[in-house]
């Protein structure tokens, strides 16, 4: 018997490609000219900020670094600017004070850094939490210390350290406490608690905002395969978040190197302190007591380089320890 006939499958019609089939149709060249347009307007008003008060004040300070005034007639006759070469920079690589002053930076980074960025970590963590509540009024609560301008920070800090007038030093002198704030071996702690008062809140802010974008599916594993909160935090948040603490450690430390208001307030009631006692009042001092522009202009360049230098630093252990 003949197998039965079958009707052919029919074929669908050819469907008309549509523009999300494929790669998107090549941009006319005035498009692309209108793009570039745009991105240059709106990158046009940055760089000319940035020229007016970052580029051109550094041709400047080096243009003045190469001059010195020079007094003449027994200092009778005025002065006059000689030009010096690099004898400032020679002067400020040999001047004892603006050598001390790097070390006192120094010390006071081993003695802020740790109890700043520390402190902000640990208040990021505790706010992520799960157990934390009003998260947003820690937020803004911890924050609210650097929404003061630092030199009204310094000054209510100063009112707080001053015996007589300051609640804490009675409250120290009531337990039996004798701790002078203003003391040769204590003003540098006063100094540290201004900067980390301050700038802890606002770190701990940057810390949250990174432990947010934790995945929450890996912290879910990880409490599923039995870790604890604080093993989970230190051993899965944190390092999740190492570039945002990198990058907090980089400004830290470059802003640690330019301090200058606090111990600038501190110092007037430590007179041990002295008035260079970091570089940048030792570049304060010179240029507008000892009216030596030029060796002002070549410290601040110095500065300048050893910041960088302290930024290549840190940006190189900061990669190793991500890279980790």
């Amino acid at each position: 018997m003949a197998a039965p006939l079958t009707r052919p499958a029919k074929t669908p019609p050819p469907r008309a490609a549509s523009p999300s089939d494929g790669p998107a149709a090549p941009k006319s060249p005035g498009a692309r000219r209108g793009q570039r347009r745009a991105v240059t307007l709106f990158m046009v008003p940055f760089f000319a900020l940035f020229t007016a008060v970052t580029v051109l004040p550094m041709f400047y300070a080096a243009w003045m670094s190469l001059f010195r005034e020079e007094s003449s007639g027994l200092g009778f006759g005025g002065t006059e600017r000689a030009f010096a070469g690099f004898g400032n920079f020679t002067e400020a690589l040999t001047n004892e004070a603006f050598l001390r002053s790097f070390g006192h930076i120094a010390f006071y980074c081993v003695l802020y850094i740790p109890a700043m960025v520390g402190g902000a970590l640990v208040l990021a963590l505790l706010v992520d939490s799960a157990m934390a509540r009003a998260r947003r009024f820690f937020q803004i609560a911890y924050f609210l210390p650097h929404a003061v301008p630092g030199l009204i920070a310094s000054l209510i800090w100063l009112y707080l350290y001053t015996p007589g007038l300051s609640p804490i030093t009675d409250l120290l002198d009531a337990l039996g406490a004798n701790w002078n704030f203003f003391g040769q071996d204590e003003a540098i702690y006063s100094v540290v608690n201004i900067s980390a008062w301050q700038w802890t809140g606002y770190n701990m802010i940057i810390f949250y905002a990174g432990l947010q974008a934790v995945p929450r599916e890996v912290l879910e594993a990880a409490t599923v395969d039995g870790s604890g909160a604080l093993r989970t935090a230190l051993q899965v948040k944190v390092p999740m978040i190492r570039p945002t603490v990198v990058l907090t450690l980089l400004f830290t430390c470059v802003g640690a190197i330019q301090l200058f208001d606090a111990p600038k307030l501190v110092q007037l009631r430590a007179n041990t302190m002295g008035e260079d006692w970091s570089p940048t009042m030792f570049i304060y001092t010179a240029a507008f007591k000892g009216h030596d522009y030029g060796l002002a202009a070549a410290s601040s360049l110095l500065l300048a380089v050893v910041a960088g230098l302290l930024s290549f630093v840190v940006t190189k252990l900061g990669n190793r320890w991500k890279a980790s």
